[in-house]
């Protein structure tokens, strides 16, 4: 009888935990794993913002890789920064399935040869629709698009963006608000601006935290709260997205 593999994923973590997400999850690597992991999996902490990273000769043991968001910049010279691109820059050679989040998606671009900076347009905190590109090149995680829908909502939580994606790379979805909100490199690579793994009140209590160290006004605030009241974030199909870029499943069977 065969016996299949046990699949092994690392989440590279590049953002302490909150009091709030330590309280309520347990850390940012439970709610990662309760969105993007599946039964019979073994996930893999680095907290690469402390300096923890994979050893290299065990990268070839891993079935997929998952950058975080940050409130780091990712055009910084931090020195884990640094070496977060020259691992990113390895994993794309060695064709590795790599999905970044927010700061993850930026860096991500950054490494392998794009631009990112300040968002022009100021901060993005909220709910955000997010459009498909409808002309795609076919890709396994994104098999049969008409069985997605036009738009989908995201929650969203940056100051900055992609300016540029990196050479051979495809944009894949945008928005009003930001020109690339996910991007696409050979299958392997996928990076999304947005948060599928957060829940609103994850993101009620980072906008309790920005007001409060004036990173934003009251009335900016107030007004992404009440977006949150209002709808909720497609998540399920978000997360259908990414365990299937992950574990390389088309997801035409998904019952969106």
């Amino acid at each position: 009888m065969k016996v299949e593999r046990e699949r092994r994923y690392a989440l590279m973590l590049a953002a302490k935990d909150s009091e709030y997400v330590k309280k309520v999850y347990g850390g940012y690597f439970n709610v990662f794993v309760a969105a993007f992991g599946e039964e019979g999996e073994r996930w893999d902490l680095f907290r690469v913002v402390d300096g923890e990273f994979p050893e290299m000769s065990e990268l070839q043991d891993y079935d997929g890789f998952v950058v975080s968001g940050s409130p780091y910049d990712a055009y910084g010279n931090d020195h884990w920064i640094i070496k977060l691109c020259f691992l990113l820059q390895t994993l794309d050679a060695m064709e590795k399935k790599v999905l970044g989040i927010c700061f993850g998606h930026q860096v991500l671009c950054r490494a392998l040869g794009g631009k990112v900076g300040k968002a022009c347009t100021g901060w993005d905190i909220g709910l955000r629709k997010v459009n498909i590109v409808n002309d795609l090149s076919p890709f396994s995680f994104l098999d049969d698009l008409d069985e997605i829908p036009a738009a989908l909502s995201i929650i969203e939580c940056h100051q900055d963006e992609v300016w540029e994606v990196p050479l051979g790379a495809q944009v894949i979805a945008f928005s009003d608000k930001t020109g690339v909100e996910m991007f696409t490199i050979g299958g392997h690579v996928l990076g999304i601006q947005g948060h599928p793994e957060y829940t609103n009140d994850i993101l009620s209590n980072l906008i309790d935290r920005l007001l409060n160290n004036n990173s934003i006004e009251l009335g900016f605030a107030e007004n992404a709260r009440f977006g949150l009241q209002k709808a909720e974030p497609d998540r399920k199909c978000w997360e259908k997205i990414c365990r299937n870029f992950l574990k390389d499943r088309s997801i035409i069977k998904l019952n969106l």
